[in-house]
């Protein structure tokens, strides 16, 4: 079974992720999850600490002469500005020097003082924070190795930002991946693209913030990953659950998981076809974004996640209450983003390569990458002879 436990806050030391499960012989090194960390800190409308972090990373353990042990593997990611902290963030014995008692409306602040008895909102929003989505893309890194050995590649683009969004479906290929980074807000149609570079010039003209929608599209999955025998088990239910748990996300599609509602029966489903020659079932759609009954068609899989806009303002204008006084105020204003949609694309990219990587895992087994790799040839062997 593949997991991963992240450790750390926004401004502390540094972020740890411990990833357990991998096989052994999975090549990997620094310089691939410091490329793939540096892609979290893309977008037009990110503020200047993505300019001054760089995401210095350590392998901690598991991985020896650039491969996996089999072992859990260990990563830190180093905060460059903890100088900046040492005393706010310090894990001695002591008192913040300025408490923050102005929850900010939208965000954990309130609720996770109310949860956990605290009085300062820092002690909540330091790990709440998607500041923590570095350790998750860390991981992430690791399951994208780990699919690309069994030919599957996952990759994300902006379809809505604001009001801007795609007038027409695009699908991009895992080739084009390169040039949707190249883009200031990852889109991959041109046109779109600067309607949605204005509207965060328009919103970071007035101090506000903005949300948008990404689109996650899987393609190589073999059939047959996750199961319809249990709850747990859906692969469709996995990959909204790790979706959904990216801050500030708040509604994920499969498919055509909303419109389709509004259709009947006759128009909604993929019809199912025979190829003789490759001796092949095939779907000429794709309306259930590639799973069926929770398991995996073989298809093209695809999702959107829709992520509202920052809790956080440059322009402090959200009523709060000041949780020490019980006055009305405003909500405090830190270093913010105008928008994390871009960035929210990319750790998209890595909830669904951790699901997918876990059950591909399940269903292959193996404790080696080759060992892996054999069982899923035999599989899909075994499927065109039957």
């Amino acid at each position: 079974m593949l997991r991963f436990l992240t450790a750390g806050e926004s401004h502390g030391r540094g972020l740890v992720v411990i990833v357990e499960g991998l096989p052994a012989g999975l090549a990997i090194t620094e310089e691939e999850v410091q490329g793939e960390l540096a892609r979290r800190r893309l977008g037009y409308g990110r503020g200047p600490r993505m300019r001054f972090e760089k995401d210095e990373i350590s392998l901690l353990g598991g991985v020896r002469h650039g491969r996996t042990l089999g072992s859990p593997v260990a990563i830190e990611i180093a905060n460059t500005e903890w100088p900046k902290w040492t005393e706010e963030m310090s894990p001695a014995p002591g008192a913040p020097a300025k408490p923050l008692t102005a929850p900010r409306p939208g965000h954990a602040d309130l609720s996770g003082m109310q949860k956990y008895g605290l009085s300062d909102a820092r002690d909540v929003l330091e790990r709440a924070s998607a500041r923590e989505t570095a350790a998750r893309t860390a991981a992430g890194c690791l399951a994208k190795a780990l699919l690309a050995q069994l030919g599957i590649s996952v990759l994300s683009h902006v379809v809505a930002l604001g009001a801007a969004r795609l007038a027409s479906p695009v699908r991009p290929l895992p080739e084009d991946l390169d040039r949707i980074d190249d883009s200031p807000v990852r889109c991959a149609d041109p046109e779109t693209e600067q309607a949605m570079i204005a509207e965060v010039k328009a919103a970071a003209k007035v101090g506000d913030s903005l949300g948008g929608m990404v689109e996650v599209l899987a393609r190589g999955v073999p059939v047959g990953l996750g199961s319809h025998v249990h709850w747990d088990r859906k692969l469709d239910g996995l990959l909204a659950q790790a979706v959904m748990s990216i801050q500030a996300v708040k509604a994920v599609e499969i498919g055509d998981g909303v419109p389709i509602s509004a259709l009947r029966g006759s128009e909604a489903h993929d019809a199912i076809y025979w190829d003789a020659e490759r001796h092949e079932y095939f779907r000429r759609t794709d309306r259930a974004g590639g799973i069926e009954g929770g398991i995996s068609t073989g298809g093209l899989l695809w999702l959107r996640a829709a992520m509202k806009p920052l809790a956080t303002l440059n322009r402090p204008v959200l009523a709060t209450v000041d949780t020490r006084s019980k006055e009305a105020t405003v909500s405090f204003k830190e270093r913010t983003d105008v928008t994390a949609v871009p960035a929210m694309g990319v750790v998209a990219e890595t909830m669904v390569s951790l699901v997918l990587a876990g059950e591909a895992l399940r269903k292959f087994g193996g404790d080696s990458v080759a060992e892996l790799v054999r069982n899923r040839d035999g599989y899909v062997k075994a499927l065109e002879e039957s």
